[in-house]
């Protein structure tokens, strides 16, 4: 029996991995190329963090970067700037009324390509 092998099909997915890629390669920075491997994975894979596990690691002002999709159980009690692939419309909502920011992958690359000052939670 053969076996298909798995590729992607999501555009905004394999752009992303490409500009991850591309921004380790430019910035010689390996915290980019960690993420992109990270999302060639199967999606069963991908992270999935929950508000208070957020709580609960970040420190007030910090920029936390999840591989996958955030969640809004819990309760968020600190202003943070999260960076992920999806979020659940609850967490999003959480995230805002604590005064923190919702950011895609892409953004957190534009605005920081070193990488500096992110702590990744899986």
């Amino acid at each position: 029996m053969k076996r298909r092998k798995n590729k992607k099909s999501n555009i905004r997915l394999l752009d992303l991995i490409y500009m991850l890629k591309a921004a380790s390669r430019e910035n010689e920075v390996n915290i980019w190329r960690d993420i992109a491997t990270r999302l060639e994975t199967t999606s069963k894979n991908y992270a999935e963090v929950n508000l208070s596990k957020i709580n609960r690691y970040a420190v007030n002002g910090e920029t936390i970067l999840v591989p996958g999709k955030v969640l809004g159980s819990g309760l968020l009690e600190m202003s943070v700037k999260v960076a992920a692939l999806n979020f659940s419309e609850s967490a999003s909502t959480k995230i805002k009324s604590a005064n923190g920011q919702c950011l895609s992958i892409e953004e957190l690359i534009r605005d920081n390509p070193q990488g500096s000052k992110v702590r990744i939670l899986r």
